[in-house]
């Protein structure tokens, strides 16, 4: 018997259950996969809350990192004894071992450990669609990103000086803004003590950003459209505030003809090269040291609902694990 996590209705943190289940074999294109480390991101919340919808009872958890214990009929890529990490559907990471699709492994390098990948997957992968595909970052590019002292802001503030970017970033303390700062984010602004919108225009000479990254959603939307210079484009990836309310196209038009996308990182890795390309451009620059991976939470698979109570409450910096 293998200890998962399961839910059988959408609601707190405490709809959780550490129960036991028997996986079975894989079926065709699928993989059986041993997890050293589960990834704890902030979307497990929005399935958890119902927010996002899922057919119940089901696990939760989009990544993970282990080793592949046995694989199904027409799987090619890995095979047992491979170190694999995976960000991505159906839900179902938070376990100690689990059976999922194949199509969404990649191979581990050896230089990269366990509870980095399984830290990284999620967060690391959306940086590099943010940056490199859903507006291309060149360099020399001022840009806001909300939650800088996250696991995504923290990845992102690296990843934004390794390329040459000045990075504008959000956050909720001084002392979150401080870890900000020290992972390579220019600017920071306490939104608890300054108004966003007018530090960005200060700090652009009014002219305000070609792109904000945004994972808040309700409480930053609006702000975050009047940083943006005229044809800017807004970037929605997360509602962690709530989801925006409903507005009028006209919002766009009268600030500048601003651009606006709602993205997932679902979308960009449906097709299996494109994730082979995006994982292996991750992997590089955390080889690299350009990006270093902060855990900063470990929490025991079974204190799961502790773990959730935290991330909800917004005390969590950096990257979070579970370990199974």
């Amino acid at each position: 018997m293998t200890k998962v996590i399961r839910m059988k209705e959408a609601g707190g943190p405490e709809v959780m259950e550490y129960v036991d289940v028997d996986l079975g074999q894989p079926g065709a294109g699928e993989a059986l996969v041993r997890h050293a480390a589960c990834g704890l991101n902030y979307i497990d919340v929005y399935f958890r809350s119902g927010l996002y919808q899922q057919a119940l009872p089901a696990g939760l958890g989009m990544e993970g990192a282990g080793v592949v214990e046995a694989v199904g009929p027409d799987v090619t890529h890995v095979k047992p004894g491979d170190r694999v990490a995976y960000a991505g559907r159906p839900n179902g990471a938070y376990a100690e071992a689990r059976i999922l699709p194949a199509k969404i492994l990649v191979r581990l390098p050896d230089a990269i450990a366990f509870e980095t990948a399984a830290a990284m997957m999620l967060q690391g992968l959306t940086v590099e669609y943010l940056f490199n595909r859903t507006f291309h970052l060149r360099g020399g590019e001022t840009i806001l990103f909300h939650a800088a002292a996250g696991g995504v802001g923290l990845i992102a503030s690296q990843w934004a000086r390794a390329i040459g970017v000045t990075m504008i970033g959000t956050v909720g303390s001084d002392e979150k803004g401080e870890l900000a700062k020290a992972h390579g984010c220019t600017h920071v602004i306490n939104y608890n003590k300054e108004n966003f919108v007018e530090r960005v225009r200060e700090i652009t000479a009014g002219k305000g950003v070609p792109v904000v990254y945004d994972s808040i959603g309700k409480d930053t939307f609006t702000g975050s459209l009047d940083c943006l210079a005229p044809l800017g484009m807004m970037v929605s990836f997360g509602s962690a505030s709530g989801p925006v309310p409903p507005f009028g196209m006209g919002e766009l038009a009268s600030r500048g003809s601003l651009f606006l996308t709602r993205p997932s990182l679902m979308d960009y890795t449906a097709k299996r090269e494109d994730l082979e390309t995006m994982a292996a451009h991750l992997f590089s620059m955390v080889e690299s040291g350009k990006v270093k991976i902060d855990i900063r939470q470990r929490y025991a698979l079974k204190d799961v609902v502790q773990a959730h109570r935290e991330l909800e409450a917004r005390k969590t910096t950096g990257s979070s694990i579970l370990i199974p």
